[in-house]
Parts: structure tokens; C-alpha cells; sequence
């Protein structure tokens, strides 16, 4: 068996675990990234990048090569129902340069990060998975790892859990999870050519004679579309078979109607994406922090999950360093970030349970008065503030450029 001694072990190679291991290595800290994916040629989720995770990314020096493999920029989002524009978000209005949502495929992104990683000697372990932890008593040293050369130990100060709201680091170091069941749908993803042309401006929810759907243009030419359905009802509605299931996508949104006949085959043409919201009991242990999707899950609504994963990443960055310059890596240490990141978590869960109530939800009082608090909505004050929130996120949070020594 291999041994590796590293400082920083971090579990999962996505945007919030390879935003780490870059913030790290640039602070002479010695990273060992492990991601069980050999390849970035896979299926990603999430791709929309909010004006604060953009900001960050900027600075660390890795957006613009994401952007030049291929994106789209979307200046606003509206919300539409039954052809009428209940809600128009123009992010335009927010400081240039970063005032528009941003569609990036994430595999440009990581593409980019492990780039730069590389030029910072981080060390990646692409196709490896993790087995277990290596402990000495209640503390966390490192994790073993089995790949295509077998296993390998990773011995490190302190293991970071960036593997997502599956994390098997978290089961592995016995946190338990606690799901939240507060939304009241999931969404089935799929694509389909985009007939009208790169560059459409918006990112949309559909409500009409179906379920809501959401809408966005990915690069380099296709439509995102994800239809969302009551929770845990895909098993009745697969039941019926695809005819079915292509039937009710073009009831909900007629304009792509020949487009999902062609190319909606095949239930594998779609994707389903659980909805719910989770929080780790404790996002540390002795030797072990949690980010990302594995210490907080969320729904897609918001377009929040690169925006947090980033930002968990920016903020553990100062507190991890400075828990390996003063040899302390105990849980009461890595607190020092779980503790003032939680109440941020909690108010982006709360939001997006209003957003998923107030756009999502179906009955004829909502239906009835949804026009007219739309309308009010739009020209009150609460309106930018929560569009600051949403596309910032804390903005207290900042990269911490004076730890970096290369």
C-alpha cells in the first residue's frame, strides 16, 4: 500500500473541494485532492453562476478561462406565467462587471481549477474512491483510497469532506445528516437543441397548463429544461411510460412541443433530481471539516449551489490555515468557520423556500393573487435586497490574498 503525507486532504474534486485545495496550495500548504471520476466528461447538475461566485472566482484567477471555453451569459430572469411576465429581474442593474447569471458548464470550470492546481503543485487522485478513515482514536488522519494501482493511504492533518450531498466522508466519520422535506416538488432534467440561436438573455420559470418549468440556454447550443413534478411522484408517472411523460412535458410547455417528440426518446433521456434540503448535525470533528453539498444541501431554485460551494471554500480557507500554522486542527478550531457560516446557510434555505412557494406551488388562492404581489414586490425595497442576496450571497466573505505566498 502507497502512503501519502500531505496537510490537507480534501475529498471530492468539485467546485467547492478544488476552490479549497487552490486557496490552500497558493498559501504553502500541501493538498491532496481525492475525486472518484476519472474524467470531467460526465453528466453535471448545476452551471449557473451568480455575480458573487463569479467575483470570487475572478480574483482566484480561474473565471476567465472557464468563460473562454464556452458559456453564456444571461442578464435576467423572469418569471412567466401563462404568457404573462409576473417577475422581471434585470441584472443589469447590479455593478459591472459581474451583473449578469452566468451558464458555464461545470466540467469548464473544473477544467480550469484542476489547471491551476496543478500549477500549484496540488496533488489530484482522478478515479479513486474513498474506502475509510484512518483515525488515531477519536482523531481523523487521513483517508484510504482504492484506484486503478490499488490502495492508497493519505495521511494528512486534517481531511476536508467536499464529496457531495451523498458525502461518504460525512457516513464514514459517523455524522448523521438531517434531511429537510420542505419542498414540494423535484425536477426531471433534460436538454433539446436550441432552435434560438446562442445568447438568449433570460433564465425563466414557465407556469402554464402543466408543472412549472425552469429554462436557460447551455453551452454550446442546447436548451436546459427542468420540469418539475410533485415529490416522489416519478415512479407513478414513469409507470405510465414515456408517451406519457412526453404528453405532459409539452402540456407544460407547448413552445418546445416538437422538439421534446424528437428527442425525448427514452426515459434515460431525463434526469431526476431528488429536491431537498439537508444539514449535517456537525460540519466537524477532530481533524475533519465538512463544505459543500456535504455539510448543506439545497434545492436548485436560486441558483445557489457553485455560489456556496465557492464561498464555503473562500471562508474555510483563513481558518484552516491558521489552525495548520498553530498545529490545531481539533473541531473546536475548524468551529471557527462552521460556526459563523451556519446563519448564512439558514437564510438561503429560508429563501429558497419562499421562492419555491411563491413561483412553484399550485392552488387557486396563489394562482389568484401571485400577478398582483408580484407587481408589488417589484418596486419595494425588500425586492434588492433579496436580489442582493441571492446573487452575493455574504459579501462579507473575501478572499483572503495576504495568506498567499506564491
Amino acid at each position: 500500500m502507497t502512503t501519502i503525507d500531505t496537510d490537507v486532504c480534501v475529498v471530492g474534486g468539485g467546485p467547492a473541494g478544488l476552490t479549497l485545495a487552490l486557496l490552500l496550495a497558493r498559501s504553502g500548504v500541501r493538498v491532496a485532492v481525492v475525486e472518484r471520476t476519472a474524467s470531467l466528461e460526465r453528466p453535471y447538475r448545476g452551471e449557473i453562476l451568480q455575480p458573487g461566485g463569479q467575483a470570487l472566482l475572478a480574483e482566484l484567477g480561474v473565471l476567465d478561462g472557464a468563460r473562454a471555453r464556452g458559456c453564456h451569459e444571461h442578464s435576467r430572469f423572469r418569471f412567466v406565467d401563462r404568457g404573462r411576465v409576473l417577475l422581471d429581474i434585470d441584472y443589469r442593474t447590479l455593478p459591472a462587471p459581474f451583473n449578469c447569471l452566468l451558464s458555464v458548464p461545470q466540467r469548464h470550470l473544473l477544467a480550469e481549477l484542476q489547471a491551476a492546481c496543478g500549477r500549484y503543485e496540488v496533488t489530484l487522485l482522478a478515479g479513486h474512491k474513498v474506502s475509510d478513515l484512518v483515525r488515531d482514536g477519536a482523531r481523523i488522519t487521513g483517508v484510504l483510497a482504492t484506484g486503478p494501482d490499488g490502495v492508497r493511504q493519505i495521511r494528512a492533518r486534517c481531511v476536508v469532506g467536499a464529496d457531495g450531498r451523498y458525502s461518504k466522508t460525512r457516513r464514514l466519520a459517523g455524522i448523521d445528516n438531517d434531511r429537510l422535506d420542505v419542498f414540494d416538488h423535484d425536477v426531471l432534467w433534460f436538454r433539446i437543441p436550441d432552435r434560438e440561436g446562442p445568447g438568449s438573455p433570460e433564465v425563466r420559470i414557465h407556469r402554464g397548463g402543466g408543472n412549472p418549468v425552469l429554462e436557460y440556454r447551455s453551452f454550446p447550443d442546447q436548451v436546459q429544461l427542468g420540469w418539475t413534478l410533485p415529490h416522489h411522484g416519478y415512479r407513478a408517472l414513469a409507470a405510465r411510460g414515456v408517451d406519457h411523460v412526453r404528453a405532459e412535458l409539452t402540456r407544460a410547455i407547448p413552445q418546445y412541443g416538437d422538439l421534446i417528440d424528437k428527442h425525448v426518446t427514452a426515459l434515460s433521456d431525463l434526469t431526476l433530481l431528488d429536491v431537498f434540503a439537508a444539514t449535517a448535525r456537525s460540519w466537524t470533528a477532530d481533524g475533519l471539516v465538512l463544505i459543500g453539498d456535504a455539510a448543506h444541501t439545497h434545492s436548485p431554485i436560486g441558483a445557489q449551489g457553485i455560489n456556496l460551494a465557492v464561498q464555503d471554500a473562500v471562508a474555510l480557507h483563513p481558518v484552516l490555515v491558521d489552525a495548520l500554522r498553530s498545529g490545531n486542527t481539533d473541531a473546536a478550531a475548524l468551529d471557527r468557520f462552521a460556526a459563523p457560516r451556519r446563519p448564512d446557510i439558514d437564510r438561503v434555505l429560508r429563501t429558497q423556500v419562499l421562492q419555491s412557494r411563491a413561483m412553484l406551488a399550485g392552488n387557486r388562492v396563489l394562482d389568484a393573487v401571485r400577478p398582483r404581489v408580484a407587481r408589488l414586490l417589484a418596486h419595494t425595497p425588500v425586492y434588492r435586497k433579496v436580489l442582493r442576496h441571492i446573487a452575493y450571497g455574504n459579501p462579507a466573505i473575501r478572499l483572503r490574498t495576504d495568506l498567499f505566498v506564491r
